[in-house]
């Protein structure tokens, strides 16, 4: 059950909220055990979640603002209710409400994240509950908040690389199918009109277009199909992984893929690690946030191979996906003791190489696109004019 509650803190200052509880004296009791003065409680309706999603910069903002009130001396409970009315929407806000109720009942601040997992990841709550036991929370929310920035800063460079290529192919994607449907027939109305024969180009460009306009329904039930086939595969295992593997053998794209992958598993690992996170069960969270079947698979073998006895490094070189100079400062870290930092240092290098690389992608689609563009409209418009300087030249002798 929820009661609504109106409490005084040690310092005299007036506090409301909810707590979850058996009953009113069970209430009443976890909030003496806060050391507040309870003024009034009653029991009320528990709030319905509001429902949407939120987004990865929200998490990023949230864990920053509530390192900085940890760190201050905030008790928990109200740096939550500061963030739950200054929330950008009630979705979030919802969640943070639930997260306070939570704590308030009795539970701790990871137990009470764990809840929302579509919200926390697993990695997340792993750090928080590393910050409580040690009580080092606001040094691992610092943490936190330092490595979701990073996290952000790259998927966005990724983003930024496939952004362009998408964006440009669309366009020439729309205009070829305008074309076809639309200004092809007009023309070919005007061809008609020549009784003449027309070039090979320009009839295979109509006959297209007419193939096109005819089975239209036909053509989308087909796309709608393979699209749906090709989304169900995907979902399954082995679709998931032969689309990793393939995805990480790319000629430009595959390259950029694995410096992304051994960025994000530097970076996750270090900071698990240093935020005192066994590093069996830090491998176990970075394998399921590796977002590669490939790479979750050699990172778990990673993880057996330390439950035997082993080292991180010799089942990655193994995997022949991290490169020979990753493989050596992990081994250095290793027998230094200082994994965590070595680890750190290779995500900072790594960060700087999908910089570079997502530079050179960019420059390199450019003007491949164009070509490809300036190709594909170009047949098509020489295809159309070309009975016309044909005509023209008739025309030309005629005279």
């Amino acid at each position: 059950m929820l009661f609504a509650y109106k409490v005084k803190d040690p310092a005299g200052k007036l506090l409301e909220g909810e707590v979850e509880a058996q009953d009113e004296k069970a209430a009443s009791a976890k909030l003496r055990a806060q050391r507040f003065t309870v003024l009034s409680i009653e029991k009320t309706k528990a709030k319905k979640k509001k429902k949407g999603k939120v987004s990865s910069k929200e998490i990023v903002i949230f864990s920053r603002q509530l390192s900085t009130l940890v760190s201050s001396g905030v008790p928990i409970v109200q740096g939550l209710s500061i963030l739950e009315s200054q929330a950008e929407t009630p979705a979030f806000a919802s969640v943070i409400a639930n997260i306070r109720t939570d704590i308030e009942g009795g539970l701790s601040i990871s137990e009470a994240m764990k809840k929302h997992p579509k919200v926390f990841s697993e990695l997340y709550v792993s750090m928080i509950k590393a910050g409580e036991t040690g009580g080092i929370l606001d040094t691992i929310l610092e943490r936190l908040s330092s490595y979701l920035e990073s996290s952000e800063a790259l998927k966005a460079k990724v983003k930024s690389a496939m952004m362009y290529p998408a964006v440009v192919g669309g366009v020439a994607a729309a205009i070829t199918v305008f074309l076809i449907i639309f200004v092809i027939p007009i023309f070919k109305g005007i061809f008609a009109s020549f009784g003449a024969e027309l070039p090979f180009l320009t009839r295979i460009v109509i006959g297209a277009s007419d193939f096109v306009r005819g089975n239209i329904i036909y053509i989308l039930i087909v796309l709608g199909g393979t699209f749906y086939g090709a989304k169900k595969y995907l979902q399954s295992e082995k679709g998931r992984r032969k689309f990793d593997e393939v995805s990480l053998n790319l000629p430009v794209f595959g390259i950029l893929l694995k410096k992304v992958a051994i960025a994000k598993f530097s970076r996750t690992l270090g900071t698990l690690i240093k935020s005192g996170v066994p590093i069996l069960q830090g491998l176990e969270t970075v394998a399921k946030t590796a977002g590669n079947k490939i790479i979750e698979e050699a990172i778990m073998k990673s993880r057996d191979s330390i439950k035997e006895g082993g080292r991180l490094a010799e089942p990655l070189k193994k995997s022949n996906l991290f490169p020979q100079m990753v493989v050596q400062m992990i081994g250095v870290g290793e027998e230094t003791g200082s994994l965590d930092t070595m680890l750190i240092k290779i995500a900072d290098f790594y960060d700087q190489e999908v910089d570079t690389a997502v530079k050179g992608l960019t420059s390199m689609i450019e003007p491949l696109i164009m070509v490809f563009m300036g190709l594909v409209i170009g047949f098509i418009v020489i295809a159309m004019f070309m009975p016309m300087f044909e005509l023209g030249d008739l025309a030309s002798k005629a005279n």
